[in-house]
């Protein structure tokens, strides 16, 4: 192809006073800002050839876990944070339970907030400073519980998937046989429908007995700290279900 054609192509010929090779010049340093930096390439293309489609590499398939779950705290406590349980493939860092493994009152929470992976423990922000005011309104210490939560990990918007429930509430009520607790609060309508199987409006306000594996516990479900920060007006009744966690209870 001529310069001449170049230009026409371009559609400048015609153009009075027109230097053909500034014209030139600037179609190719068009084409060189086009990407074009070669004029025939050294390997010979069958443009008439079908493009090859990519082939995606098939994403990794974590298994399901199945079988039966450790009995004793120590081995649970270990699998619970392993490859095995249920949320093992979700993002960030297992949050370990916290407390003594024989604790008279265990405390289950639905999942770490935003802040607790970086602490590395639950309720580790404005919820838990509420949440620890409302244990030291009927005389107990973060430190004399068992607290733990259903999710280990955060899932995703803070949402468990519905796949994963029926497994994550068996390793919670496992979890609570294996501390069996004399009292269990359950925080939120995650924590209470794994242990009840109802949210918090439908459970609280009763002290419900809990069997599972032959152990018996007293439970009571009242409103996740992180509610009553957006909602005061559910302190009240917060404050009656610590009571009724309470009432009996020898300290």
């Amino acid at each position: 192809m001529t310069p001449a054609s170049t230009i026409g192509n371009l559609g400048l010929v015609g153009v009075e006073n027109n230097d053909w090779r500034h014209a030139a010049a600037s179609a190719l340093d068009w084409w060189v800002a086009a990407g074009v930096d070669v004029l025939v390439e050294d390997a010979p293309r069958d443009w008439l050839a079908p493009v090859a489609r990519p082939v995606r590499e098939p994403s990794p398939i974590v298994p399901t876990p199945s079988g039966e779950m450790p009995d004793s705290w120590e081995a649970f406590a270990a699998w619970r944070a392993g490859p095995e349980a249920p949320d093992a493939g979700w993002r960030g860092a297992a949050i370990q339970a916290s407390g003594p493994a024989q604790a008279d009152v265990m405390v289950l929470a639905d999942c770490p907030d935003r802040e607790d992976e970086p602490a590395g423990a639950l309720l580790s922000g404005a919820a838990g400073r509420l949440f620890d005011r409302m244990l030291a309104a009927v005389g107990l210490r973060r430190a004399e519980i068992h607290l733990a939560a259903v999710c280990a990990r955060r899932p995703v918007a803070g949402r468990m998937p519905p796949e994963l429930e029926e497994r994550l509430h068996d390793c919670a009520r496992h979890h609570v046989a294996l501390v069996a607790p004399k009292r269990l609060l359950l925080i939120g309508n995650a924590a209470s429908r794994a242990i009840l199987a109802a949210d918090v409006p439908r459970a609280r306000g009763l002290l419900h007995g809990f069997n599972h594996k032959g152990v018996t516990v007293g439970a009571v479900a009242t409103f996740h700290p992180r509610l009553l920060l957006e909602q005061p007006a559910h302190k009240a009744g917060a404050w009656r279900d610590l009571q009724l966690l309470v009432k009996g209870l020898e300290r």
